[in-house]
């Protein structure tokens, strides 16, 4: 059998990104001799393919290279743009900027005629909206993030936005608007909405669901969307493109039928002018890859529907796939690329075959089923996606995804087509609203009875394969229901039963965590949980802390060594949204919260791991901040953890006798600081592991090149969370220590000293 193009667009395009992404040696001339042999032998099938691979490749390699070079980190640039998004919280001011222009104010530095795409900061900000052209001022950086188990990637996140330089906006040259916002369809409705008088949640609701506006609704709207697992609801997807193409067909056929009764079966146009449809929605809803993705899909959802010269479902499905790579290659880092392609492969399996309901009886079972089946696979595909669950997410979209395709969308569509007539539409809209706030009143409902579970990062995987295997289990036709029933059983008893493996008594997890220019250490064993430091918190207001975790985690104690905001900038947080049995703090310093004085001499022991305060004394009255830090010493079996904070070297030598040697693991003072750190220390104690916990890009230059020259000469394997992301070591059982990090580096392995060669400063 001859095997169709879809399958081979769909792998060239995927083939692409892979080459585009690894980037192998020789790439670019294997590409130029296939052209030429396939072309020389008239293969032209083949020849595209090649082509097909070339272009998306290539469009990933232009993405790789945009990224802006570090030789301009903390270089002033002069950038010409157009705003695309301008969000408000507070004095900040975030924007998305796509670059027309770009040219550093000094002479002599790299060019950044690549950029494309900038997210900056901007303080105390004159009034800005999206569409206007702006000339700026700012300071950028190399796309960058924290990177935690388990947590969000940042770095990810701006990969896949195609987002190549963060930053902020500096005062001096004062921004200056350049023009206006252009002539937008878009940019009208949201105006004639804003004129309405609709109520703040209408107003949010209608311009999301109907104009694919997600960033007119605040934080609130997307934490319920979130805890109940109703987000794909909010963006313009399959469903909204699906029902505006359906309804022109629905409206466009009745006509074909009273004009040409006869052949109304026959006629096409109906079926363009769907497809017209689809495009101009997708284009009024700001043409962003989910409405692309969308409106992709539907056309060729379309043409299978026709009949006319059409492919089958699951030829369909690839060449969609093959053509939404094609024209988006970095879709595939999107989530919901892969949870849209999921759903429809599960649809087609689970409708393909069967016989076509009756009655209105039959449609509504046959809808409930669908969703009943889809909701394993979807929470799976989240859970990979988001690392948590809804629980209520599978019993609220039985309601909500009718109410929203069923009525919400229609009437909200029907408020825009009777804009003509003004009653008529805000009879609409009226209605509208009535039926969003009985959505977002069952949904708080949902959330307070079953609020949403975040699974430790260790069972989100086999948690995500036991759900897929339980939607194939009920997917797939053939199968006796014996089989289904008791592989269903044996799969929950699995994922009851499944829990993440715990430290044995005696043994301990030390994760440095990567908080940026801060820190945070989280020590764990069986039964106790210790947080040294809370990490930082920005201008902003935001606290990395706040990524880490979902609220409601228990800490048994909590040292923070000083109430530097680099150090205890997530305490008021930490005390917030989760439960703290002690804080402990040294004496004269003040965190925001009541605490117990750490102090010289405090012992504890918990589940065979042993914790010993060093310093600082019970007088600290003539001590800096910095040297009044607590200094921890844990022992788990034969190893042995330090931490020193921030103290200067001078007190090092106060209390560097009283630490038991060896030494297997020491987290670097004050980030790597060259006053910390001092000869004494680091020939007494040579430690085995060295970490600083310290910035990406620091302004500091930490840790300091004397530092990372002094260790090196002690033997030290040294990590830092500016280049290795977290860093996890488990202390306590037999053998030698390997610590593991959540940023792969490669040049660990090719270093000519092995593992250890690895940090450098960045000065």
């Amino acid at each position: 059998m001859r095997m169709g193009v879809a399958i081979p667009l769909a792998l060239a395009s995927l083939g692409g990104v892979a080459l585009g992404w690894l980037a192998p040696p020789g790439v670019v001339e294997a590409w130029g001799l296939a052209l030429l042999g396939f072309a020389a032998a008239g293969r032209w099938r083949q020849l595209g393919l090649v082509a097909v691979v070339a272009l998306t490749a290539g469009q990933l390699l232009l993405a790789r290279g945009a990224d802006l070079p570090d030789g301009l980190l903390r270089a002033d640039l002069a950038v010409e743009g157009r705003l695309e998004s301008v969000a408000t919280q507070g004095a900040l001011t975030r924007l998305l900027l796509r670059v027309d222009d770009c040219r550093p104010l000094a002479p002599g530095r790299l060019p950044c005629d690549d950029l494309r795409r900038i997210r900056i900061s901007h303080f105390q900000a004159p009034p800005m909206q999206p569409g206007e052209r702006w000339a700026l001022t700012v300071r950028l950086r190399p796309p960058a993030g924290f990177a935690n188990p388990g947590a969000f990637d940042y770095r990810a996140w701006l990969w896949r936005e195609g987002i190549q330089a963060t930053g902020y906006v500096r005062d001096e040259p004062s921004p200056k608007r350049l023009a206006a916002p252009g002539a937008s369809p878009r940019r009208l409705a949201l105006t004639h909405l804003h004129e309405r008088d609709l109520s703040p949640t209408a107003y949010r609701w209608l311009a999301a669901l109907t104009l694919g506006a997600g960033e007119r609704l605040e934080r609130e709207d997307w934490d319920l969307l979130n805890a109940s697992g109703t987000t794909h609801l909010m963006v313009i997807s399959g469903l909204h493109v699906g029902l505006v193409a359906a309804f022109t067909l629905l409206v466009t056929r009745g006509v074909a039928r009273l004009v040409t009764p006869g052949r109304w079966r026959l006629a096409t146009w109906p079926w363009w002018l769907a497809g017209a449809a689809a495009i101009g929605y997708a284009w009024l809803s700001g043409l962003q890859p989910p409405a692309m993705r969308a409106m992709l899909m539907t056309l060729v959802g379309l043409w299978v529907a026709s009949g006319r010269h059409a492919p089958g479902p699951w030829q369909a499905w690839w060449l969609a796939l093959g053509l939404v790579v094609l024209v988006d290659p970095l879709s595939v880092w999107r989530p919901g690329l892969w949870l849209s392609f999921v759903a429809v492969a599960l649809l087609i399996l689970i409708w393909q075959g069967r016989a076509r309901p009756r009655g209105v009886g039959g449609w509504v079972w046959a809808l409930v089923r669908t969703q009943l089946l889809l909701a394993p696979l979807m929470a799976a595909a989240v859970l990979l996606a988001f690392a948590r669950l809804a629980p209520a997410a599978p019993l609220v979209n039985l309601v909500a995804v009718p109410l929203v395709s069923s009525l919400l969308v229609p009437l909200g569509l029907a408020g825009w087509l009777l804009a003509p007539l003004p009653p008529l539409s805000a009879l609409c809209w009226w209605l509208f609203e009535r039926l969003a706030l009985a959505l977002i009143a069952l949904l708080e409902f949902a959330v307070s009875w079953l609020p949403p579970w975040w699974p430790v990062p260790e069972t989100v995987l086999p948690l995500a394969l036991m759900l897929g295997l339980v939607a194939l289990l009920w997917a797939l036709p053939g199968l006796v229901a014996g089989l289904r029933l008791g592989g269903s059983a044996l799969l929950a008893l699995a994922m009851l039963t499944l829990a993440p493996p715990e430290p044995e008594p005696g043994a301990l997890r030390v994760r440095v965590q990567d908080v940026g220019q801060g820190q945070l250490v989280e020590l764990r064993s069986a039964g106790y949980r210790l947080l040294y430091d809370t990490g930082p918190r920005y201008r902003s207001g935001f606290a990395p802390l706040a990524s880490l975790w979902p609220a409601g985690q228990r800490f048994d104690t909590v040292l923070v060594s000083h109430d530097d905001l680099d150090h205890a900038g997530g305490v008021p947080l930490l005390a917030e949204q989760h439960r703290v049995g002690e804080f402990l703090a040294p004496p004269g310093e003040s965190i925001g919260v009541p605490f117990a004085p750490c102090l010289r001499g405090q012992r504890w022991e918990r589940d065979g791991v042993r914790y010993r305060v060093l310093w600082p004394p019970r007088d600290t009255a003539e001590l800096s901040s910095n040297d009044r830090s607590c200094v921890l010493e844990v022992t788990a079996g034969e190893h042995r953890l330090l931490i020193t904070g921030d103290v200067g070297r001078r007190i090092e030598r106060a209390f560097l006798l009283d630490v038991e040697r060896p030494l297997t693991a020491l987290v670097a003072g004050h980030h790597g600081s060259r006053t910390s750190s001092g000869p004494q220390l680091v020939q007494r104690l040579s430690p085995e592991h060295v970490i600083y916990s310290a910035g990406r890009h620091n302004a500091f230059g930490h840790p300091h090149a004397e530092v990372v020259r002094r260790f090196r000469r002690a033997g030290s394997c040294q990590w830092s969370t500016a280049e290795d992301g977290a860093v996890t070591l488990w202390l306590g059982g037999d053998g030698k220590i390997t610590p593991t990090t959540a940023r792969a580096a490669p040049w660990r392995r090719s270093g000519v000293e092995g593992g250890c060669h690895a940090v450098e400063s960045p000065h």
